[in-house]
């Protein structure tokens, strides 16, 4: 028995053996197998992989275009400085890092402030500059200590830079870093791959409408990185393409004088070249300096803009909408020859005012203007006349002539944001209103549209194409800004040709009448003093808008709250007979257009047609070559 249980068990125990030896080998044949589909099979594919952990495609974003005036001058350029950045994905302790950055490199309570913010609106795995400009020796105190910080890095970075500050503000606008809104319209223009890398997009002005004009073409550069993802070594690059430069119409002296001109006051200024279109200066005061955005404004700073009491954040010239005042009353009279109410020959009685049913619309003057023809009308502006107009050629006709002229409807200037401003008729005011008895349009509403206002409210840029269109013999141009665009790869000039719009069909006689009286106006008329001595011929009309209705009681602007006095507004053109600029100009709460308007129409004709500073202003080189140099 004893012998037959060993063989048994010696041939269990080779059993046993063989079997572990069958599963040896099987495991080896896996093992065999994963090591050829690895190694042979998938050899491309890993290898690929293992090049891509060693090598990395870096966007090289381009530099921005420039923004030149007419004359060359620099609004809006590049510089490069180094930035401190930190990726947060790849930092374990966010705050001891920036304390321990402080330790060496200025970092100050906005600073961190502004990083957090960047933090919220971005991706956490982006790299997000902590400080900018930093100074050399900063860089190199860092570079010293580099290894303490893995996810934060230096690098040299492009920023826009405003030469003039917060000049022509409203006109260039400003750029910020990129949103979600900003990716759509990214998206929306297929330009999601030309943007990688870039961090800024335009927001407002002129950087916004012609961002992809500006951007240019990104380059790319192949780098080694090491194991913490840091370049080592420049492989391949392709350079990018600068983006294309944008020359303006618009005056930079001009610009600088017209501004000058509104000292502390709130306003607006649109000057137009009447045969293009070309915008020769386009003011909206206060300003804001667009520097304080390119980094990410700060907190206080942009607490600061909002609360504001005058509002810098405002375009006043495309977003403000105003009731025009007497520089309605041109347009007016022209309606008037137009559709055939008046002949200017015919007159009236002007009473100090006019009665219509019971109820009494004073005139400016007390005791009235006496005998009152179309000339005069316009020159020493009478009320009476047009209270009696509006009435005679009712709101329809009057919605129509002002609707035609541009009044109530966005120029199509380049930039975005413009309002429409209000153009009242009894289909605006059904629309307008939600209850039926607000919606009916009463006929005693047509007298105040007569004089500009009611609920008459334009923009002064649509004021000022109003008075270009009139000043060119009724041809109208879209206002724009960008003169021509340059190619920064080809050097072609891509110029932006002056489109007229439309030829209103008004006759010249008509509008000789009306330019007649407006030159009447400057000469003899309520625009006299402001050009007294001008040695040009000007033609203009002033405008006093009604903010706060004391209900026909009179009242004194002197004694007046600042926020409640009438807005001063001025309309004109120069030369009268061949026309190179017109203008409109706002003076919020200014009072009188005659004595806060005129005048800076008149330091504004005066430089662009003689070349001539105002009082006091300093002399530059540029105020030594001729105004209009084409």
């Amino acid at each position: 028995m004893q012998i037959k249980d060993a063989q048994e068990g010696l041939e269990q125990f080779n059993r046993r053996v063989a079997s572990a030896g069958a599963l040896v080998l099987v495991c080896f044949a896996i093992l065999f197998g994963r090591f050829f589909w690895l190694q042979v099979i998938q050899h491309d594919y890993y290898r690929t992989r293992a090049e891509d952990n060693r090598i990395s495609l870096v966007p090289i974003v381009p530099n921005r275009g420039l923004i030149v005036d007419r004359n060359g001058e620099v609004l809006a350029r590049n510089y490069s400085a180094y930035t401190l950045e930190i990726t947060p994905s790849q930092v374990p302790d966010l705050e001891a890092t920036i304390d321990a950055l402080a330790e060496f490199i200025t970092i100050e309570a906005k600073d961190r402030k502004r990083f957090r913010k960047l933090m919220e609106e971005s991706k956490r795995f982006e790299s997000l500059p902590i400080r900018t400009r930093l100074t050399d020796e900063e860089v190199a105190k860092f570079i010293a200590r580099r290894y303490r910080f893995p996810g934060v890095d230096i690098k040299a970075r492009l920023f826009r830079q405003y030469p003039k500050g917060a000049f022509a503000s409203h006109v260039l606008g400003y750029i910020g870093r990129i949103t979600e809104r900003d990716l759509a319209r990214i998206e929306d223009n297929e330009q999601e791959a030309n943007y990688r890398g870039t961090d800024y997009f335009g927001k407002s002005g002129l950087e916004q409408h012609y961002e992809f004009e500006l951007h240019g073409t990104s380059g790319f550069e192949q780098v080694e990185v090491d194991a913490g993802g840091r370049a080592v070594r420049s492989l391949a690059r392709v350079a990018p393409v600068p983006g294309n430069n944008l020359t303006l119409t618009l005056d930079a002296k001009l610009q600088e004088i017209a501004e000058q001109a509104f000292g502390d006051r709130r306003g607006a200024l649109v000057a137009i070249e009447p045969s293009t279109g070309g915008i020769l200066a386009l003011v909206s005061v206060p300003n804001y300096d667009p520097n304080l955005f390119v980094d990410g404004i700060a907190a206080v700073d942009w607490q600061a803009l909002n609360e504001a009491a005058d509002k810098p954040m405002i375009n006043r010239a495309l977003n403000g909408a105003y009731p025009p005042g007497s520089t309605f009353k041109p347009f007016m009279a022209l309606a008037a020859l137009h559709y055939g109410k008046r002949r200017p020959e015919q007159a009236i009685v002007d009473p100090g005012g006019f009665n219509f049913g019971g109820h009494f619309f004073r005139d400016d003057k007390k005791g009235g203007h006496g005998l009152v023809d179309m000339y005069k009308s316009i020159v020493v502006s009478c009320d009476t006349y047009y209270y009696m107009l509006a009435n005679d050629m009712g709101i329809d006709a009057i919605a129509a002539f002002m609707g035609e002229l541009g009044l109530g409807s966005k120029t199509g200037i380049d930039i975005e944001g413009e309002s429409e401003g209000v153009l009242p008729s009894p289909a605006w005011k059904k629309k307008r209103f939600k209850r039926p008895e607000q919606q009916k349009w009463y006929a005693g509403e047509t007298i105040s549209i007569g004089i500009g206002q009611g609920y008459n409210a334009y923009t002064p840029i649509q004021l000022a194409q109003a008075v270009a269109t009139l000043a060119n013999d009724g041809v109208m141009f879209r206002p724009h800004l960008v003169k021509y665009i340059t190619d920064t790869k080809s050097g072609e000039k891509r110029f932006i040709e002056p489109q007229p719009i439309k030829k209103l069909p008004w006759k010249q006689e008509h509008i000789d009448v009306i330019k007649r009286a407006m030159i009447g106006v400057n000469k003899e008329g309520t625009g006299a003093r402001a050009f007294a001595g001008a040695e040009y011929v000007s033609a203009g009309k002033t405008g006093t808008a009604q903010v706060f209705s004391y209900k026909g009681a009179e009242h004194k602007t002197e004694t007046m709250k600042a926020h409640l006095r009438d807005h001063a507004l001025f309309i004109a053109f120069a030369p009268a007979d061949q026309p190179k600029i017109a203008l409109a100009v706002l003076v919020e709460n200014g009072g009188f257009g005659a004595q806060a308007a005129a005048p800076i129409a008149r330091q504004v004709f005066d430089y662009y047609l003689l070349g001539k500073l105002p009082k006091g202003m300093a002399p530059t080189d540029e105020a030594a070559v001729e105004a209009d140099p084409e």
